[in-house]
């Protein structure tokens, strides 16, 4: 791929990444359980790892992260939001190496790891461990949303492979 067409795709990703997460801050999914996202903008990030390569993917993270907790839902969160996000993004990174792991598992692993991550840091923030007894609800659904996050983003890499090497 061209260095103008592997920029331009990047763009397209960070946008993308981004618009996702603002669609997904006007339309709460209220399942009851407060913190839960379906982290469409991660479908992204996934199609980026296998599309463009690691080192692009980790930028269209952080930079989608930095946008939308600055923009949506405030500085204090980017703690959060990094923390999950830097730990997934290195264990799908892991995981996308095995032959074994379909891009489906591979987004359940980043989902479920994102949820640990973000416990991990808020019970330091509090100061208590009690912030765990809520882990086992965010990793059923980590699981059910990186699913779907996993199979969108089977399409989305379809796609983009298919405009990245001029079939459509």
């Amino acid at each position: 791929m061209s260095k103008s067409k592997k920029v331009a795709t990047f763009a397209l990703c960070v946008a993308l990444a981004f618009t996702l997460s603002f669609l997904e801050s006007l339309v709460p999914i209220n399942v009851g359980i407060p913190g839960v996202k379906l982290g469409l903008a991660n479908s992204v990030v996934l199609a980026a790892l296998y599309l463009l390569g690691k080192k692009e993917a980790l930028f269209i993270s952080a930079i989608r992260i930095l946008l939308a907790g600055l923009l949506f839902s405030g500085a204090f969160s980017l703690v959060y939001s990094f923390a999950g996000g830097l730990l997934s993004f290195a264990v799908m990174a892991l995981a996308m190496k095995s032959k074994k792991i379909s891009a489906v598992g591979v987004s359940v692993l980043g989902a479920v790891v994102h949820n640990v991550g973000q416990i991990a840091v808020a019970g330091a923030v509090m100061q208590t461990a009690r912030i765990m007894y809520y882990l086992p609800v965010l990793l059923v659904s980590g699981a059910l949303t990186g699913v779907l996050v996993g199979v969108i983003s089977g399409v989305v890499i379809a796609r983009l492979n298919n405009v990245i090497n001029n079939r459509g």
